[in-house]
């Protein structure tokens, strides 16, 4: 691997890799860029491995071509490194793109962004499941239990509407998928919730969801939380606890046309946030499915992300 290389790596499910691999190299020859070298995620490694091996070679952009969960891969570890990340289309939600400004659609235009586009320094935030007791301060080390997330993560609502939401669907009809699989869980019973940001501990309430975002946008557009930015040094909290169906109808409205809080949605913001639920809650970062947790720590790292994107983003 040369050290001026352009990586990408793919998620050999979600795209034809041959067809990848000629529109990149042709869109790379046209904008003067080297060769882009194609790697493939596998079922074990869905990006991680092949992101630090480009990296220790010396790549000066790894891009993602996939779903969210490809991008998430790549962007943790890109965080603190200064190489920055491409970004491809390849899934239903794109969210990384949607919201940092660079091209979705098509392959061609995104990939003479990332080939030959500006950099862009965001904040990413960081997903703690239980933390032990030296997980509770500062940024934490990796380990099975620290996940990385450049968009949103959730617990509870959020994170059952991921979880049932097929793949084989959302292939077919993108984010309606979601809407479909959260209709399930309209009824779920809420959670205990206790939350605490940047040490305040908040009252304790019922919820049925708890969202975390890095920045606004949701899949189909929707804004949940229209005071967050990608490089503003905090994370936006959404806890939403509506009691029956109108005001789950009601929360809708809100977001929709923009609102402010009121009855079952509640935002607040904040660098370091922890909730603590009772029953354990699932949780997910960036649209990946985790797994169930009764405390989750939320942590922001400023800075520490370099995002490819057009010279107009």
């Amino acid at each position: 691997m040369r050290a001026s290389e352009i990586v990408v790596v793919v998620n050999p499910t979600k795209v034809d890799v041959d067809e990848v691999r000629e529109t990149l190299e042709k869109v790379a020859e046209e904008a003067g860029a080297p060769r882009p070298t194609i790697v493939e995620t596998t079922e074990d490694d869905p990006g991680f491995g092949q992101t630090r091996d480009a990296v220790e070679a010396g790549a000066t952009v790894v891009c993602a071509l996939g779903g969210d969960g490809t991008v998430r891969a790549v962007a943790q570890e890109l965080v603190g490194t200064g190489v920055p990340i491409g970004l491809l289309p390849g899934g239903t939600g794109n969210l990384l793109a949607r919201n940092v400004g660079g091209r979705v659609d098509p392959l061609e235009d995104a990939a003479r962004v990332a080939f030959a586009g500006q950099d862009r320094t965001i904040d990413v935030g960081w997903l703690v499941l239980d933390p032990t007791p030296d997980q509770l301060e500062g940024i934490p080390d990796a380990a099975d239990n620290v996940h990385c997330f450049t968009v949103m993560a959730g617990v509870g609502f959020d994170a059952q509407m991921m979880a049932d939401a097929p793949e084989g669907v959302k292939d077919k009809v993108g984010w309606a998928a979601y809407v479909a699989s959260g209709g399930k869980h309209l009824t779920d019973p809420p959670f205990s919730l206790d939350l605490v940001v940047d040490g305040e501990p908040s009252a304790a309430r019922k919820a049925r969801t708890v969202v975390v975002g890095n920045c606004g946008e949701l899949t189909g557009g929707m804004v949940l939380l229209p005071d967050a930015l990608f490089d503003d040094g905090k994370l936006d909290v959404a806890t939403v606890g509506p009691e029956s169906l109108t005001q789950w109808i009601g929360v809708a409205a809100r977001v929709l046309a923009n609102r402010d809080d009121g009855p079952a949605l509640e935002r607040t913001a904040g660098g370091d946030i922890t909730l603590t639920v009772d029953p354990p809650q699932l949780c997910e970062v960036d649209g990946d499915v985790l797994t169930e947790a009764s405390t989750v720590r939320f942590v922001l790292q400023p800075g520490s992300l370099v995002v490819r994107v057009a010279d107009d983003g």
